[in-house]
Parts: C-alpha cells; structure tokens; sequence
C-alpha cells in the first residue's frame, strides 16, 4: 500500500481488526520512510459497476462519492456513525446484488431516499432535495405534503 504522505510502497500493517459490522477489514499502517500512519479498509467487491448518468454518461461507481453524499444529508444529524457505515455497505451490497454491472444514477438515488427514509426522516428530505433538484419552497411543500399522513376522517 501506497504512503499517502511520502508515496513509499513499502509499508507495514500494525493492526488489522473487523470493521462495519464485519464487512471490512480496518488496517493501521506505518510507514518506515517518512514515520507516518494511516488507515485503510478492505472490502470485497463483487463486481465493477458503472453508473450510466442522466446525461447518458457512463463513470465507474464510486463509494466514496456516495458515502459524502450520505455524510451530507446526516450532517448534523442524532445518528451514530456505525449505523451510517451499515447503511451505505448495506445499499453498495444491494447494488452489487441486483445483477447488473450498469446501474442508473436514478437508481441509486432511490435506493438512498429509501434507506436514509428508515433512518432519518430530516436527512431524507436534505437528500431529496437536491437528488430531485428542488427549485423553489413550492417545491418543498408537495414533497412535505406527500410525506404526512392523511388524516382520517372523524365518524
């Protein structure tokens, strides 16, 4: 593994233990060249998948541009990070799991609204927000109007 601080290949692992509910495996290394530590995560990958934009543009799939986007919409938010790293490995294992190696941006930004929806109502309407690219505060309001309950009638 690569030193993100000096580019030396030659460097030693000093911890390995489970990480995310036993998805990943956590390493703390150590370079012998310039002193430093860092950390990185092993997961296993069941298959490359690309993401065919709106526009039609096709780019590798890329779990940490996910994971920002979730981090974004929990900002600030009462959910423990444990929860949020099930989460995302949860929606990349589904991903991984639909049989497709093309998977539409539309579809991941379903499956995010759906999960983030579980968790955390706040976070779900910051991330709709932009995945539906709210333009005005009427906008907002027919999402709002269509998360509340109807109210039933009185007998």
């Amino acid at each position: 593994m690569r030193c993100p601080f000096c580019g030396n290949v030659d460097t030693q692992v000093k911890d390995s233990r489970p990480a995310e509910d036993h998805v990943a495996i956590r390493r703390r290394r150590f370079c012998p060249a310039c002193g430093g530590r860092f950390t990185t995560y092993e997961r296993v990958q069941l298959r490359d998948l690309v993401v065919i934009k709106s526009n039609g543009r096709r780019e590798d799939f890329d779990r940490d541009k996910l994971e920002r986007s979730i981090r974004i919409a929990l900002q600030k938010r009462p959910v423990e990070p444990e929860r949020m790293d099930q989460m995302i490995s949860g929606i990349v294992r589904r991903l991984e799991s639909m049989g497709e190696t093309d998977i539409t941006s539309s579809q991941i930004g379903e499956i995010v609204m759906e999960s983030l929806a579980r968790i955390d109502t706040v976070a779900y309407v910051r991330f709709a927000s932009v995945y539906m690219n709210f333009q005005a505060v009427g906008d907002f309001d027919k999402f709002m109007d269509d998360l509340r309950p109807t109210p039933k009638p009185e007998e």
